[in-house]
């Protein structure tokens, strides 16, 4: 269970790469369009409309990452599949579906469905097409029916997949959603407690994306609060109006990018490039924009219990700013764009304490994450447990600067030691090292495997090696996989 959590972490890896780009885009662009002079601006909107386009998809990205990412063989059919997948459940649960099957007007549709297209959707999307396309990618059928055989089959037997789960999905999903937000009722009574509740709640639901449920609870007026409109508008009690916001400043500004930092000093030395950028890029749009979506999906299926902790650290930090009654809103998100906006409101309450905060909490993130991250081994991008023991210094990747060639008669080396067509499973690729899945392990012949110059291999199971090439296992990956396809 452990090793598909992480396969699935590291799909996700590639759409969120692309986030945090996406997020610097429409922070901008949204802070831009708060001053008088760039209001309904070309520039604003543009910027905006940019960042939205990438931002308000991510689940029909994380739809394509994962079963692209968890399928056997990498093809893009099975992305394929992941997006017929999300699109068969979004459509047929939208608000204006949900109207027609059930011959009521839309406004009388529950709210649920209006947050359908979520990241957990997405996800889900990718999981049953990777496992409809590692099992269907090979049937043939009759001869009838051939043209549909194989991958042309995948995308057909998901869309049937996920009618059968959207039935299931239009009796539960409103029960998860409407139980969030009487949930999110009750803790809004709890002072300074519940503050910190919602806090813990709202990270900890982040990768379901039912997070927004329980913001709609304490930032809009489905329960009375309103903190976010009240806020900007002047309304309400000093030091009470904005305590649902103001402890997220120091976590996105301060927070994870100290974490993002403590995870590439604990990175193995092969991978810091990699990892370094995009923490880099991940904890930059956190403190701008107040974005953290970028880094969490970073790890929060890799190291789960991280994630907990972070949660948990969030809570008390809209506790601790609840408490001494320190507020700040945002109309976005709580990054340095939004926190410079709104220190001169009305309902502003020594917002500058948020900041001395957020030095603190930055300690706390980075040195409580990288205890943990070594005290447990956790595998949070650019480290893995069963490799810790392996050399992978930067100096291996010296052995693997070559033309194609060169690379080619590394393949092909590495393949044939692995046991060839008549062992190997299947290929597949982290960030420095092959993972492959075979027959039977004594027909490994790892002698032949190590000629090749690798720095190491690493046995995880009886069915299971993994390949340490370095930072050009990629291009090694895919001339095995044109070995492979050329049989």
């Amino acid at each position: 269970m452990m090793d598909y959590m992480q396969r699935l972490g590291r799909s996700l890896m590639l759409p969120v790469a692309v986030l945090p780009a996406a997020a610097i885009l429409l922070g901008v662009g949204a802070w831009i369009g708060e001053f008088s002079w760039g209001e309904d601006t070309v520039v604003s909107a543009f910027m905006s409309a940019a960042g939205e386009s990438i931002i308000d998809n991510m689940g029909v990205l994380f739809a394509l990452g994962v079963a692209l990412g968890l399928s056997k063989d990498k093809d893009g059919s099975a992305a394929l599949s992941g997006l017929v997948a999300f699109l068969v459940i979004t459509t047929v649960l939208s608000s204006e579906t949900v109207a027609e099957l059930t011959h009521t007007n839309i406004d009388a549709v529950n709210p649920a469905f209006e947050v359908i297209q979520n990241q957990f959707i997405g996800i889900l999307s990718g999981v049953i097409a990777s496992i409809m396309y590692n099992r269907f990618s090979h049937v043939q059928l009759p001869a009838a029916l051939a043209f549909f055989s194989g991958k042309r089959l995948v995308p057909i037997v998901t869309a049937a997949t996920m009618l059968f789960l959207s039935a299931v999905l239009f009796f539960i999903w409103p029960f998860i959603y409407n139980a969030l937000v009487t949930f999110g009722t009750w803790i809004s009574q709890l002072d300074f407690i519940g503050a910190g509740l919602y806090g813990f709640f709202n990270r900890l639901l982040i990768p379901t994306g039912l997070h927004h449920a329980l913001n709609s609870v304490f930032w809009f007026d489905v329960a009375g609060i309103n903190d976010i409109g009240n806020y900007w508008d002047g309304k309400g009690e000093l030091g009470i109006t904005g305590r649902y916001q103001a402890g997220f400043f120091p976590i996105m500004m301060f927070g994870v990018p100290a974490a993002a930092l403590a995870m590439y000093h604990t990175a193995h030395a092969s991978k810091k490039k990699q990892i370094g950028s995009l923490m880099l890029a991940a904890g930059f749009a956190a403190f701008l924009t107040g974005v953290t979506e970028p880094l969490e999906f970073a790890f929060m299926f890799v190291a789960p219990f991280l994630f907990v902790v972070h949660a948990a650290l969030t809570g008390l930090s809209l506790a601790i700013a609840a408490f001494f009654q320190w507020t700040a809103g945002f109309s976005f998100s709580a990054g340095l764009l939004d926190f410079f906006l709104s220190f001169p409101l009305e309902m502003a309450n020594q917002p500058y304490m948020l900041l001395i905060q957020g030095l603190v909490f930055g300690a706390i993130y980075y040195f409580l994450f990288r205890f943990l991250i070594v005290k447990f081994n956790l595998t949070t991008p650019g480290r893995e447990p069963e490799g810790e023991s392996l050399d992978m210094s930067d100096s291996s990747d010296g052995n693997l600067i070559g033309d194609e060639n060169k690379l080619a008669v590394m393949a092909a080396t590495i393949y044939k030691g692995l046991g060839g067509d008549d062992n190997v499973l299947s290929v597949d690729n982290c960030i420095t090292r092959l993972r492959i899945e075979v027959k039977d392990m004594e027909q490994v012949n790892q002698a032949e495997i190590k000629s090749t110059g690798i720095p190491g291999i690493n046995i995880v199971s009886d069915h299971n090696i993994q390949v340490v090439v370095g930072t050009q296992v990629q291009f090694v990956a895919d001339e095995i996989e044109k070995i492979r396809r050329s049989k």
